[in-house]
């Protein structure tokens, strides 16, 4: 059985900004963060003395299992000393693969087709969106760290269809 038999695409990660991370250096902190899905890990680049760092950047993942959440960690980058712990959150995907697989098409630009609140049981600072933008659907999430004393990540979620895999 190849990769392509079990792949239903690739979900695009866009590590957007941090705000608010807490200090882990004397005055600041040197964030980077780590994204987890399944046995997959992907990392984005060190922000160095920044507590409110841009990264802006594109991370992405094979799905093979829509139940698996994904996991972000950020870390303060030590140049002699094992990275800091800033802070970590978990991202359910279900609500995101459940708007997928309606097969929309010729939606409104902006129409919101999913709205998740915070809750106890998800790392949600605000309501997240799922919307139709550019005719794709998309999650911007503000995610509020756990197992730090303040912190939060934006992050934004689209999906790649990718030809001859298995699909959703």
């Amino acid at each position: 059985m190849s990769l392509m038999d079990n792949l239903l695409g690739i979900l695009r990660v866009r590590v957007k900004r941090g705000v608010n991370l807490a200090v882990r250096d004397v005055s600041s902190s040197d964030p980077y963060v780590v994204l987890k899905l399944g046995r997959q890990k992907l990392k984005t680049r060190v922000v160095k003395k920044n507590i409110n760092p841009q990264w802006e950047e594109d991370l992405t993942f094979t799905v093979t299992d829509p139940n698996l959440p994904l996991t972000l960690i950020v870390y303060d980058h030590d140049l002699f000393s094992k990275d800091d712990k800033m802070g970590n959150a978990e991202i359910d995907l279900k609500p995101y693969i459940e708007a997928l697989r309606m097969e929309l098409s010729g939606l409104p630009e902006g129409t919101i087709i999913t709205t998740i609140g915070p809750n106890r049981g998800n790392c949600l600072a605000e309501e997240s969106y799922i919307r139709w933008i550019n005719d794709r659907i998309v999650q911007n999430i503000c995610l509020r760290l756990r197992n730090v004393e303040r912190g939060e990540v934006e992050i934004e979620l689209q999906w790649i269809d990718l030809p001859g895999s298995k699909g959703l």
